[in-house]
């Protein structure tokens, strides 16, 4: 039963990575790791993070924003092997791992929230240098797979363009999440059971991230952003209180 409701949340997750090329992954994060736990959780939703990537790479790839692409690469990739770095350090301690991300999933929906229904700006513009979501974004990706809001707040601010921005995240991902998949195939996390799990979960994922491509064309993209946010508190609390 665990499996099946992993790979429904696959499915509902990757519908909402498929209209922003973002937040999928987040959202299912905190849920998948109290259903498959941490050694399952991460590197499958790494992997399918990497694919949705490259789903939404293969037909715009010419809208990428190359300079603001490379710079995102330069600093993300650097604090990324730093938060893998101390995920393997704190490994043991998961319960201390799921409070971290719990709180910073619930500051994230909350300032998130809050900058979307004031207009669009960041609550920390002017106060938080932009290399600093760069930084954060990359140190939780490294630990979670989950640095897509700290990199929205920072790409937002930098393009307008919905389909710009969507192709350079989705670029993004494919390159990081990569990195994290070559250093869990050298630490010999990838077992015979991670990729049956993988395999029971790619028919769930292909039908989310096309029924979010198409959904992608129509929805109002403002109105998506405060529900995401809202479901984000939701996940964030739920993890907490684990």
């Amino acid at each position: 039963m665990k499996i099946l409701l992993f790979c429904l949340l696959i499915m509902a997750a990757n519908v909402i990575q498929g209209i922003t090329g973002f937040a999928g992954t987040i959202l299912a994060m905190p849920f998948a790791l109290q259903l498959v736990g941490i050694d399952i959780a991460v590197p499958v939703l790494n992997m399918l993070g990497m694919l949705s990537g490259i789903y939404v790479f293969a037909g715009n790839y010419t809208k990428i924003d190359l300079k603001e692409w490379k710079k995102i690469l330069l600093i993300m990739g650097v604090s990324l092997i730093i938060g893998i770095n101390l995920r393997g350090l704190l490994s043991t301690q998961a319960v201390l791992l799921y409070r971290i991300f719990g709180i910073t999933v619930i500051l994230i929906a909350v300032t998130g929230l809050y900058s979307y229904l004031k207009g669009g700006n960041s609550v920390l513009d002017g106060v938080v240098p932009d290399e600093t979501y760069l930084l954060s974004a990359g140190l939780l990706h490294g630990l979670f797979v989950s640095g897509g809001p700290l990199l929205i707040a920072y790409l937002a601010k930098k393009t307008k363009d919905k389909t710009v921005f969507r192709s350079t995240i989705s670029a993004t991902w494919i390159i990081l999440n990569g990195m994290i998949f070559i250093s869990q195939l050298l630490n010999g996390s990838w077992n015979s059971g991670l990729w049956k799990m993988l395999l029971y979960t790619l028919p769930f994922f292909l039908a989310g991230m096309m029924a979010g491509s198409r959904l992608y064309r129509t929805m109002d993209q403002r109105l998506f952003m405060i529900l995401t946010y809202i479901l984000l508190m939701i996940a964030g609390v739920s993890l907490v209180l684990k």
